[in-house]
């Protein structure tokens, strides 16, 4: 090998260690923090490091679970680990959009026209009960999640970067709520359920006076990175590697959903290219700069359940969709 070829492939092996070596790092930091969130949500490890992935991928989540079940002190959590703002909306049916994005008011000093930003200017907002707002304000925050920028009166105004929407709806509740349609639930990367406490945590929360402890150790959360680290974490999941075995098996279970029998609609070329995102951020997340079919795995029934539409709908949608994506991963040839 002649020296020049040498000294690049050196250089090449320098670089890919030096990635490595930053992955498991902020790897290291991101448990930390996840540490730091259960000590104030316990018993919710898995449901933070889906929106950390979430996160890193850019994309949004959809809360679906009953109330009471700490989804807005896990938002909170999260925003106060970034070293972000947050914001909380309380979608109701008498919400209008532009109590959400902003408007045009007069000063009273100046007698001026101004843009007064919106409760959506925030790192993190947290979108309560979003099927309770109407379609019209429903299309108003899912095109500010989408572009990430409104515009009013002609002109655009960007959203903070980084930016995630957290919104949250109750399965159960059937009076009263606008239904999201496909093409709406597709603007968001996963679909989660954060589910009740396991009995010890449940019970150490009687114990230990819940919202008293929680608020304490809540104002105690101090932010893990700055925005240029934030900034740069990105730019390392951008880079995360999916091998072409790993890609092919992407497009395989994608492909599955579009052929099956059960399912009228399958993933969208849009889905996908969500799936491979979360995949990558997911990769980050366990310290590694290339992703496995694991990644893929894990990630299949959060990324692909509100993507799919069903030849039958009923009460329990999302658990026949659940039960038929499962059947899929499980009889799909998995690479080695």
């Amino acid at each position: 090998m002649r020296r020049k070829d040498l000294g690049r492939a050196l250089g090449m092996s320098i670089a890919v260690k030096k990635q490595e070596q930053t992955a498991a790092a902020d790897a290291t930091q991101i448990k930390s923090a996840i540490d730091a969130m259960t000590e104030v949500v316990r018993d919710k490890e898995e449901v933070m490091k889906m929106l950390f992935i979430s996160f890193l991928a850019r994309g949004h989540v959809l809360v679906e679970d009953v109330p009471g079940v700490g989804k807005t002190t896990i938002s909170r959590c999260l925003a106060a680990v970034l070293g972000g703002d947050f914001s909380r909306i309380q979608l109701t049916s008498d919400l209008l959009p532009v109590d959400i994005v902003g408007g045009q008011v007069i000063e009273n000093e100046t007698k001026t026209i101004q843009f007064k930003s919106g409760p959506i200017f925030a790192n993190v907002v947290l979108a309560d009960e979003l099927n309770r707002a109407t379609p019209r304000t429903q299309s108003g925050l899912l095109e500010a999640m989408a572009e990430r920028s409104v515009t009013v009166d002609g002109k655009t105004h960007h959203l903070p970067n980084p930016f995630m929407v957290i919104a949250t709806q109750n399965p159960l509740e059937h009076h009263g709520v606008y239904p999201l349609p496909e093409s709406q639930l597709d603007r968001f990367l996963l679909r989660l359920s954060v589910g009740y406490p396991g009995p010890e945590a449940e019970v150490s929360l009687i114990v230990g006076g819940a919202a008293e402890l929680a608020h304490d150790k809540l104002s105690s959360l101090s932010p893990i990175w700055n925005e240029q680290q934030v900034q740069q974490m990105f730019h390392h999941v951008d880079r995360t590697n999916i091998h072409q075995d790993v890609a092919d098996y992407i497009q395989s279970l994608v492909q599955a959903t579009r052929e099956h029998s059960e399912i009228s609609t399958g993933v969208s070329t849009r889905g996908v290219l969500a799936f491979a995102a979360a995949v990558r951020a997911r990769a980050f997340v366990e310290g590694r700069d290339y992703a496995t079919p694991e990644d893929v795995r894990a990630l299949f029934l959060p990324v692909c359940s509100h993507r799919i539409t069903l030849n039958t709908a009923g009460a329990n949608a999302r658990m026949v969709a659940d039960a038929i994506l499962g059947e899929i991963l499980s009889n799909a040839s998995v690479p080695v």
